[in-house]
């Protein structure tokens, strides 16, 4: 029914995407292990929701992808496949067993309770202290590399942006405004003798969670970005190398497929909190076996479910140590084909229509274009 993917951590991940250019910035101990161009410069553009599976099928409506497609690395998002998770395994060059952002939500383990990882609701105050490793960022700045970030103003200051993106310089560009945007990464491209600069897209996702990746007004949205991506090529020199990736794919999930787990008598019992996301739930309890075998008998081939030492054993977060193990779910729940196990106490779940997290190549394959003008003169490419 589906195909599971569990990701390749240090080879093809989310994960080596900053490494790689960091070595090529001179940055000791980092290795290039996906083949990038040299360069003193890149941009690494983040396009929330952009999966590989999606792009391949809408080619038509993205001229400047389909330009890339050719040559483009397919790479894996982490588990699970949501843009929290993801972002800090970008920004910190680790898989998510390492860093310890386990999910849009899980539980917070000192205080118990359920911590929203985007918005750092009920989050610890102590950020450095909860994600203690440095990020790729605070690796390239120390060695002298400028790294800057470029993303909403609203997100300044924000757990998830210490956690994950500390050591890049912010700086906030409003919603819609691509002009001030692409003005704002040419200008940090060029500044310093070699730079690196982050920017985060995130309107083909809210679209796609509002009205799905099948819609008329995805489609437009992917044209949309697909243009806002090629004037920022344009408006970059050439010396720089333009990567674009995704955090996550999107699947889109119908009425018929939404089970709603609150629903069904005695499920959750010895459950002692339900996290994550409808994709990919995350349950806390203290008997994870027999909880994990009614889930796995009552759905069936509609999930993979996994004990957390089962999941880990099987490499679905990378190697996980102690210190962090307890933040991921005693028992999870990854849905397959367009199945999707909903709860009442996640309400704006409902009114969802593209939902991610799991472990298909829908979710989990993202692409890495490469677009790097300078080395194709170099090498002879389109001349």
């Amino acid at each position: 029914m589906s195909v599971k993917v569990v990701p390749d951590y240090g080879q093809s991940t989310l994960c080596d995407v900053l490494p790689a250019v960091a070595a090529h910035l001179g940055v000791p101990g980092m290795v290039d292990r996906l083949d990038l161009p040299p360069s003193r410069r890149y941009v690494v553009l983040l396009v929330d929701g952009l999966g590989l599976p999606l792009v391949r099928a809408h080619l038509r409506d993205a001229p400047y992808f389909s330009e890339l497609f050719g040559d483009v690395r397919e790479i894996t998002a982490g588990v699970p496949t949501t843009t929290a998770t993801s972002i800090t395994s970008l920004g910190t060059g680790r898989p998510p067993g390492h860093h310890g952002i386990a999910g849009y939500t899980f539980r917070e383990p000192v205080s118990g309770v359920r911590m929203n990882a985007l918005t750092w609701e009920n989050g610890p105050d102590e950020v450095e202290s909860f994600q203690p490793h440095d990020t790729v960022f605070e690796s390239m700045a120390m060695h002298g590399v400028r790294c800057t970030s470029i993303v909403l103003p609203r997100f300044a200051g924000s757990g998830l942006t210490r956690a994950a993106l500390r050591g890049a310089e912010f700086v906030g560009v409003a919603d819609g405004d691509d002009a001030a945007r692409i003005s704002a990464v040419a200008a940090a491209a060029a500044s310093g003798d070699r730079s690196c600069v982050y920017v985060y897209e995130r309107r083909l996702d809210h679209v796609g969670h509002g009205l799905g990746t099948s819609s008329t007004a995805w489609r437009a949205t992917l044209r949309l970005v697909d243009g806002f991506a090629e004037r920022l090529r344009a408006d970059l020199p050439d010396d720089v190398v333009l990567l674009i990736t995704g955090d996550h794919g999107m699947v889109d999930v119908s009425a018929g497929t939404r089970i709603v787990l609150d629903e069904v008598p005695g499920l959750l019992k010895g459950v002692d909190l339900v996290a994550g996301e409808a994709r990919f739930r995350q349950l806390y309890t203290g008997r994870a076996e027999q909880v994990a075998r009614r889930f796995a008998e009552f759905l069936g081939r509609r999930a993979w479910v996994l004990t957390r030492d089962e999941a880990m054993a099987e490499g679905w977060f990378g190697a996980t140590p102690a210190t962090v193990a307890n933040r991921f779910g005693d028992v999870l729940v990854a849905m397959r084909g367009t199945w999707a196990l909903m709860s009442h106490e996640f309400p704006q779940e409902f009114g969802l229509v593209g939902m991610h997290g799991s472990l298909t190549p829908d979710e989990a394959s993202v692409p890495l274009f490469v677009d790097a003008p300078a080395h194709d003169r170099m090498w002879g490419v389109g001349v």
